[in-house]
C-alpha cells in the first residue's frame, strides 16, 4: 500500500490532510482503519474525488483513504443479473463492461467521468431513471465495509433473494463516509433495453406539473420524466423517456399526453447532468406540490434540473450568488421543499434546515463511531 504525504490537491472542502493513503485490498483499508483508531486519526474516504468540496469541511483531516486503487469488478453473474465490483471501479469502466454482455446498472451518475461506485453509494444522488428502477439503495443487494475500528463487515449476497443485512446496506447509502469506509457492492442489475426513446417538448412553468402528473399515471410507463430549467425565468424543457417493447408507440403516447413535442433516439445533452456545483442545492417534495416547488425556484435565480414525477431536483448556480442571496434563495426553498445545500463557497450557511430523524441519526453515529474519527462533521448535524 502507498502512503504519501498531502499536497494541496488533496484538501478537503479546504481542509488538508497530513497523508494520502491508497489502498489495494479490503485488509488494507482496515489496516489504515485500525492505525487511524490507535492513534486517533481522523480519515475522510475518497473516490473520484468529484464530491470533495461537497458537504461542510470535515472538523479535521489527518488521513486521505483514496480509493482509486480499488478498481477491480471481481464477478459477474450474468445469468443471475448480480455484479460485484470494489468501491473504486469508476460507473463508466462498469458501464462498459455490463454493456458488452447486454446489461446494465441503472444508475445514472450526475458525472460524466470519474464518478465511482463507492461515491456513488456514499452521496445516494438519484437519476432520472429512479422513477422506475429506483435508487441506488433498492438496486445494491450487497455491501463490504470496514468499520472506524478496521473490523471488515458484510451483509447481503451475490442472489438478489438473499437480503440478510440489508439495512447495513441503507445505512452506508447516504453516510457521507461518516459511518466508515464502502469497500465493495454488489448489485441488481437489468438487461439493457433494445430501444430507447425521449420525447422532448418546451413548456411553461404552469403545465409541468399538470403534464408530469398525467405521464406518471400513465400506460405507456415512462423510465424518467426529466425538466430542464436554465433560466426560471423562461420556458422549461421536459423530457420523457420510454425503454424496451414498443417504445415507439408508448413514445407516441407520451407526446398525445404531453400535447406536443419532438420524438428522438438522442438522449438531450443535459440529461442527468450536473453542470456546475461551486454553488449545488437539493431539494426533496412531493410530487403533487411540484407547481409550488416551481414558483418558489422562480424567484431564487437558479438553474433547475431534475425529476418531475419523483419530487427531487438540483439547483445550480450558473452565475455569481452572494452568501446572503443564498440564504435567502434556500429560506424561500424551505417554505415549500426539504432543501440541502449540497455545496457552497460559504461556511456560514444552514446546509441541513431541519432534519426530523437528526436524533436517530446521531445514535447511528455514536453506534458505530463513538470516537468521530470516519468524516466528523461532514454530515447532517455536524455528524
Amino acid at each position: 500500500m502507498t502512503v504519501r504525504e498531502a499536497g494541496p490537491g488533496d484538501a478537503v472542502n479546504g481542509v488538508r490532510p497530513r497523508w494520502v493513503a491508497l489502498p489495494e485490498t479490503v485488509g488494507e483499508i482496515a489496516a489504515v482503519l485500525r492505525a487511524g483508531a490507535e492513534q486517533d486519526l481522523a480519515v475522510v474516504p475518497t473516490g473520484g474525488g468529484t464530491k470533495l468540496h461537497w458537504g461542510p469541511p470535515p472538523e479535521r483531516c489527518d488521513v486521505l483513504l483514496d480509493l482509486c486503487c480499488m478498481n477491480e469488478i471481481l464477478e459477474h453473474a450474468a445469468g443471475d443479473l448480480v455484479v460485484r465490483a470494489q468501491a473504486g471501479v469508476t460507473m463508466d469502466a462498469l458501464a462498459g463492461m455490463l454493456a458488452a454482455k447486454g446489461q446494465e446498472l441503472a444508475l445514472d451518475v450526475p458525472f460524466t467521468e470519474g464518478t465511482t461506485v463507492g461515491g456513488t453509494l456514499a452521496a445516494s444522488l438519484p437519476g432520472p431513471r429512479s422513477f422506475r428502477y429506483g435508487t441506488a439503495r433498492d438496486l445494491l443487494i450487497g455491501i463490504t465495509v470496514v468499520l472506524p475500528d478496521g473490523t471488515i463487515a458484510c451483509s447481503g449476497g451475490k442472489v438478489v433473494k438473499n437480503v440478510a443485512g440489508y439495512d447495513l446496506g441503507k445505512l452506508f447509502t447516504g453516510s457521507y463516509g461518516t459511518l466508515g469506509v464502502i469497500a465493495e457492492a454488489t448489485f441488481r442489475l437489468h438487461p439493457l433495453p433494445a430501444d430507447r426513446r425521449w420525447v422532448v417538448a418546451e413548456l411553461d412553468r404552469a403545465e409541468v406539473a399538470p403534464v408530469a402528473a398525467r405521464l406518471a399515471a400513465s400506460q405507456a410507463e415512462p423510465s424518467a420524466v426529466e425538466v430542464d430549467w436554465p433560466d426560471p425565468g423562461g420556458p422549461l424543457t421536459l423530457a420523457a423517456l420510454v425503454e424496451g417493447t414498443a417504445a415507439e408507440a408508448r413514445a407516441g403516447a407520451l407526446r398525445e399526453l404531453i400535447g406536443g413535442g419532438s420524438p428522438t433516439t438522442e438522449q438531450p445533452s443535459w440529461w442527468g447532468l450536473i453542470e456546475r456545483d461551486e454553488v449545488l442545492v437539493e431539494l426533496r417534495f412531493l410530487p403533487k406540490d411540484t407547481a409550488a416547488v416551481l414558483d418558489a425556484v422562480a424567484g431564487t435565480g437558479l438553474a433547475l434540473r431534475g425529476s418531475a414525477v419523483s419530487g427531487r431536483v438540483l439547483l445550480e448556480a450558473r452565475g455569481a450568488l452572494t452568501e446572503d442571496e443564498l440564504a435567502a434563495a434556500v429560506a424561500r426553498l424551505r417554505e415549500r421543499a426539504r432543501a440541502h445545500v449540497l455545496a457552497a463557497p460559504y461556511d456560514g450557511l444552514d446546509r441541513w434546515g431541519r432534519v426530523s430523524g437528526l436524533p436517530l441519526m446521531r445514535r447511528v453515529k455514536e453506534r458505530f463511531d463513538p470516537g468521530r474519527r470516519m468524516s466528523p462533521g461532514r454530515f447532517v448535524g455536524g455528524i
